[in-house]
């Protein structure tokens, strides 16, 4: 497939390790870049990596500055059937990070009054959104990850909602935080890529070795050992 177009591929800064690893608005590794270095590999197409806020993934999506991200539900978009959608790839939970000083979080119950720290433009539970819609919960915008621990750590926040899989990677990193995950799993839901009509190849094809990728274990071997190359 020499002289086809590259595929662009988008990538959310805010996903963080193990998904992305950013220096200066580049992707350098993490689940996204092997994914899709090995899926650019399968095809024989040469592959652009383009940053893409969570909040603009449609606008790029329908301009054509992406072809795809995989990071996507179908529920978080405002017109899903606009777009075309991979089988399911992974699973994903949103989980809460606490201070050990402070008391469980078994439900949204306990939740109520307090502040909890959030992504810009992320969508997360039904539950939670119509809390935070009717100011039972107040959602405050951390400005990434690090942000939002050093804010919870001085317990500036009350909690902080994300991916289990960053928050596990980034403890791991950080002993010495006073934070732990909850047991309490906000919303668990399914990942999948979203393609929009500017995709350079069939959405068939792409879709065949996706599939490929998950059902020979491929995918949950990145996602089980960030920063590995693949082969």
């Amino acid at each position: 497939m020499s002289g086809a177009e590259a595929l662009r591929w988008g990538f959310s800064p805010l996903d963080g390790m193990p998904y992305v690893e950013v220096h200066d608005h580049q992707l350098r590794g993490g689940f996204t870049h092997q994914l899709g270095t090995l899926v650019g590999q399968r095809l024989g197409l040469e592959l652009h990596f383009v940053e893409t806020p969570n909040k603009r993934i449609e606008e790029f999506i329908q301009r054509g500055r992406i072809h795809l991200i995989c990071n996507a539900n179908p529920q978080w978009v405002a017109e899903p059937q606009r777009y075309r959608w991979s089988p399911r790839l992974y699973q994903e939970e949103d989980v809460l990070l606490l201070h050990r000083s402070d008391a469980p979080v078994a439900g949204m119950q306990d939740l109520h009054g307090k502040v909890l720290g959030t992504q810009l433009g992320y969508i997360y539970s039904l539950p939670l959104m119509e809390a935070f819609a009717r100011q039972l919960v107040t959602r405050q915008n951390v400005r990434d990850l690090d942000s939002g621990l050093n804010l919870l750590s001085r317990q500036r926040l009350d909690a902080l909602i994300d991916m289990r899989r960053p928050l596990t990677y980034k403890l791991a990193q950080r002993p010495e935080l006073p934070l732990h995950i909850s047991d309490w799993v906000v919303q668990r839901y399914d990942l999948h890529c979203i393609y929009g009509q500017h995709l350079p190849l069939s959405a068939e094809r792409l879709n065949e070795v996706l599939l490929e990728l998950r059902d020979s274990g491929e995918i949950a071997r990145m996602l089980d050992g960030p920063g590995q190359s693949p082969q």
